[in-house]
Parts: structure tokens; C-alpha cells; sequence
């Protein structure tokens, strides 16, 4: 049987701009789903997809068939000589494709085992030719599959691999956030972590007060850098100049918060009494009310005067 004349090249183009995919395969197929009749088809496999038209000259397809939830591909019996159908077991229906000439059969589901499993399938009657075929819409095709993951995987996640971020940057909740400033002080006073959006990032700080308090500044991914939602709305080109922003505005009053093992410090932000029991130079130190055996007098605590700074007036969220 000849093969079958394929659409012309315009026609080609637009099926190529409406589906997005690579055509690897095409012909006519009789076609039967769940409660329908079978029907004639221009088929076109794209991608893992089966693209029908009612005819060779149509641009937009009449329906669609998804292979990628493929269970099972099986010969079925045809009261008609000479031709062959094949019973397509998927996820939520069975497909059954006929043919006119049982090669014809062998050679789709050849095509189609290959793009579904990403190998070519070494049970079925193929001749050398069509195996150098298969072989290459199997390149293709991994190519593509790998392409996509890769899109997939930048788009999953703003904060991989996409934007370089500071030290500081911390993926924690604002409570989280804000927590861990009071309790590790020593360790910094300002993180940049993820927005509640995921898609912008915020600023958390501490100021230092007699009441501590915990303030929280958006930070939004523009297309010219990152706008950070001050009073004055302040652009700068990178989260880098973000932090650093902050930190010469306060004049080194706010110190990026720098630490890969907050967790464990976090769950115990007081670890050191007990190191302190164990070293001799701790134990030696005098302490409050202690009398001194020079003086003989009780030594006493210089207090430090606590000033509120409001370091950045004007917007902030709670």
C-alpha cells in the first residue's frame, strides 16, 4: 500500500503553531471510543498526543487523544480481512485503532510505544528502515521531554537556581522569621525570605528597643530590578543591593542575619549554660553582688541606655 500523501506545507504550519509539538507520525486510522461510532481520521501523532482531523486539508483537529497514560497496547480480532485492529488500554478509556493493512497497524504502534516508553520497542515486525525511524523520533522526542523538565524546574521555584540571593536570604514564613531575630540576636537582625505570594520577597527586621519590635517590608520582583515598598519607593537592581540598602541607611545599625545551622540554634537558642558550667574561666568571672578582695566592695552592672530607632518610617506591613 502507498503511503499516504501527507498535508500540504501551509496547512502543516498552522497544525505545528496550534499544537506546540513535533509530528512524528501520521495517516489515516478508523478510530472507536467509549459510546461513539468508529470514524475516519487524519491522525497525527504529535509529542504523546494523537491529533484527529476529519480530513487532510483541516488546520484546527477535531479531537485529541493523550498517550502518556498509556496501561496497555493489544491485538485485537477483525472479522475483516486484511485489516488490524489495536486496542489502546489507557488511564480512563480504551481506544481501538483500525487499519486497512496490518503492517500499517505494526508501524503505529511502533511510534507509539516509543514516544510513551521513550525506547524503541523490539517486539514487533518492523523493517530496518522503520527501525532507523523510530530511532530518531526517540532522540527527538528525549530531547524534548528533557527541554520541558528543565522549563518546569526554573518555573517551580523562583528562589533556585534563577536569582542569586544573599546570605540573609532564609526560606521561613514571616512568624519564623520573626522568631528567630528575638531569640538569635547575636547571629543578625535582618533576613531576606520568600514572599506569601512566592513569587516576591519580603525584609524582616529588628529594631532594637525597650520592647523589641519586628517590622516587615515587601520587596517586589519588577522587570527593571526590585522595588522595595518604603515611604519612597526605593529601586535597586539585585537582592544584594536589597540588603545592602538597609544596612547603610541604618549605618551598620542592621546586620544581615548569616547562618546555615539556625535550625538546630533555633530549637536551643540558649545552648551555652551548660558549656559554661564546664569551663573554669566562666566560673571565675564576678558575678553580680560578688565582693571584690580588693575593694571589697560589690561590683555593680553598667547598664546600657536602650534607644528606639525607628529605621524606616512609612510603609510597612504586619
Amino acid at each position: 500500500m502507498a503511503a499516504p500523501t501527507a498535508a500540504p506545507r501551509r496547512i502543516y504550519q498552522e497544525r505545528l503553531k496550534i499544537t506546540s509539538l513535533p509530528l512524528y507520525y501520521e495517516g489515516n486510522l478508523w478510530i472507536k471510543r467509549a459510546k461513539k461510532m468508529d470514524c475516519k481520521y487524519w491522525t497525527e501523532l504529535r509529542g504523546t498526543k494523537l491529533f484527529l482531523y476529519n480530513d487532510k486539508k483541516q488546520e484546527k483537529y477535531t479531537d485529541v487523544i493523550e498517550l502518556q497514560g498509556l496501561v496497555s497496547v493489544a491485538d485485537c480480532y477483525s472479522v475483516q480481512k486484511q485489516w488490524s485492529e489495536v486496542a489502546l488500554t489507557l488511564e480512563k478509556e480504551e481506544v481501538y485503532l483500525k487499519t486497512e493493512v496490518s503492517e500499517d497497524a505494526e508501524e503505529w504502534k511502533g511510534f507509539i510505544l516509543t514516544v510513551v516508553e521513550l525506547s524503541v520497542p523490539n517486539c514487533l515486525g518492523l523493517l530496518p528502515g522503520q527501525l532507523v525511524r523510530l530511532k530518531e523520533v526517540l532522540e527527538k522526542e528525549t530531547e524534548r521531554r528533557a527541554s520541558q523538565t528543565c522549563i518546569q524546574d526554573l518555573s517551580s521555584n523562583p528562589y533556585e537556581d534563577v536569582v542569586v540571593t544573599p546570605l540573609c536570604f532564609h526560606k521561613v514564613t514571616r512568624q519564623e522569621a520573626a522568631d528567630m531575630l528575638v531569640k538569635m540576636p547575636s547571629v543578625g537582625n535582618l533576613i531576606l525570605r520568600p514572599g506569601a505570594d512566592s513569587k516576591n520577597y519580603a525584609v524582616t527586621i529588628r529594631e532594637s528597643s525597650d520592647m523589641s519590635q519586628v517590622k516587615h517590608y515587601r520587596v517586589l520582583n519588577a522587570d527593571n530590578g526590585y522595588v522595595i515598598e518604603l515611604e519612597k519607593a526605593v529601586t535597586l537592581g539585585s537582592l544584594e543591593e536589597v540588603v545592602e540598602h538597609f544596612v547603610k541607611e541604618t549605618r551598620g545599625k542592621l546586620k544581615p542575619f548569616i547562618t546555615n545551622i539556625y535550625e538546630t540554634q533555633f530549637e536551643n537558642p540558649v545552648m551555652g549554660t551548660e558549656a559554661q558550667k564546664k569551663t573554669p574561666e566562666a566560673n571565675k568571672r564576678p558575678q553580680l553582688g560578688h565582693v571584690s578582695p580588693d575593694t571589697n566592695k560589690p561590683l555593680q552592672q553598667k547598664k546600657e541606655k536602650k534607644v528606639y530607632m525607628n529605621l524606616f518610617p512609612g510603609k510597612t506591613y504586619t
